[in-house]
Order: structure tokens, then sequence, then C-alpha cells
């Protein structure tokens, strides 16, 4: 898991904010647990790799 966070602000209408509320909410999901996922999977899509800080072994 990344260690550190920025944030990321967007707009979007009332309806679709709160349409995605209610589904993440069915899900036991949070909007930002959906969004973190979405960017990750839309990243791999197009083969961008970054840095993630990996746990240390003992």
């Amino acid at each position: 898991m990344e260690s550190k966070t920025a944030r990321l602000t967007l707009l979007i209408d009332p309806e679709k904010k709160s349409a995605f509320e209610s589904l993440c909410a069915q899900q036991d999901l949070t909007p930002s647990q959906v969004v973190r996922q979405l960017i990750r999977d839309y990243l791999a899509k197009h083969g961008v790799t970054y840095g993630t800080k990996k746990s240390s072994r003992k």
C-alpha cells in the first residue's frame, strides 16, 4: 500500500455522486476505495508503472 497520500478533487453532478455513493455503500466500500481501484486498473491497462512502498520482510 502507498505510504503517503495526495488529494484529488473532481467535479461531478450531484445525481451521479449520490448514485455512486449508494452503490459503494451497497458493496460495503468507500467511494475512495473504489476510485483508487479504478485508478490502479486504468494505469495497469495502459502499462503505466509507478513506485509504491514495499512492506519489509522479516
